[in-house]
C-alpha cells in the first residue's frame, strides 16, 4: 500500500562501490528517516536514477569502471535535477572546480563521519515553505516556487548550491556580504581556515548569469566578500 504523499520519506539514491561503506551510509540514512537505494557502479547508479528519481544522489568520485564525475555529468545530461553529493578524498581547488564542472551541487570528505554526513543531506533535503515568490534584481529574476533563475528572456539553470548562494546575495541587494555571513547562511556551517569554496562558486555563478555577457551584478569586495549591485 503506497504512504500518501504527504508521508512519504525521501528517497536517496547511494552509489558507492565499498560495498561495507555503502551499507553504513545506508543505515544512517534510514535511522534519519530517509528511503535508500545502492547502486554498485556507474551503470545501474544511472539506471537507478531515472527509474526512481530520488530525492538526493550521493556518488563517490572513485567509482570501478566509471569515475563520479562522469556519472554526475551523464546524470545531468540525461535530465537529473536532484541535488548530487560527491564523496572526495581531497579538498583541493581543482577538486571543487572539477564537482562543480561535472554539475554536482557539493561534497564532503574521506573518511566517512555519519554526523557530518547527515548534517549535508539535511540541509539539501530540508522542506521548503511552498513559495510563489520572486525576487527580482536589475533584469535578474530569481522564482522561489520553481527555484529557476532568469535574465531578461534567458533562463538560467542553477543547482541547488548555486540558487541559495544567488537566492541570498538576492535578499540583500547593495549590502556588503563577508565570507562568513556567506559560508553560514549558504552552507549551513561556520567558517573554517581558508577555504575559497565561495570563490569558486561565485565564479561559476558569474558564468551562468553573464553567460551573454550582461552586465556584472556580482561585485567582489577585496578581503570582505560580495555584494550584489549594478555598478
Amino acid at each position: 500500500m503506497n504512504l500518501p504523499l504527504s508521508d512519504q520519506r525521501p528517497q536517496v539514491l547511494v552509489i558507492e562501490t565499498d560495498e561495507v561503506l555503502a551499507k553504513h551510509m545506508s543505515a544512517d540514512l534510514q535511522e534519519a528517516g530517509y528511503d535508500t537505494t545502492i547502486a554498485h557502479d556507474a551503470a545501474s547508479g544511472l539506471r537507478q536514477a531515472r527509474d526512481l528519481q530520488p530525492a538526493l544522489i550521493v556518488v563517490d568520485r572513485m567509482l570501478s569502471g566509471d569515475s563520479g564525475l562522469s556519472l554526475s555529468s551523464s546524470l545531468r545530461s540525461t535530465g537529473t535535477r536532484a541535488p548530487v553529493l560527491l564523496l572526495m578524498v581531497r579538498d583541493a581547488v581543482e577538486d571543487r572546480v572539477a564537482c562543480l564542472d561535472a554539475g554536482a551541487d557539493d561534497y564532503f570528505l574521506k573518511p566517512y563521519r555519519s554526523e557530518e554526513f547527515l548534517k549535508l543531506v539535511r540541509l539539501y533535503l530540508k522542506t521548503d515553505v511552498p513559495s510563489t515568490e520572486q525576487i527580482r534584481f536589475a533584469d535578474l529574476l530569481l522564482d522561489l516556487a520553481t527555484r529557476r533563475a532568469s535574465r531578461g528572456d534567458r533562463m538560467i539553470d542553477l543547482t541547488m548550491k548555486e540558487f541559495e548562494l544567488l537566492k541570498f546575495l538576492m535578499e540583500h541587494p547593495r549590502e556588503v556580504l563577508t565570507r562568513e555571513q556567506i559560508l553560514e547562511n549558504v552552507w549551513g556551517y561556520d567558517f573554517v581556515g581558508e577555504s575559497n569554496v565561495i570563490e569558486v562558486y561565485v565564479r561559476y555563478l558569474r558564468l551562468k548569469v553573464e553567460e551573454e555577457g550582461e552586465k556584472r551584478l556580482i561585485q567582489t569586495v577585496r578581503g570582505v566578500g560580495y555584494v550584489l549591485r549594478e555598478s
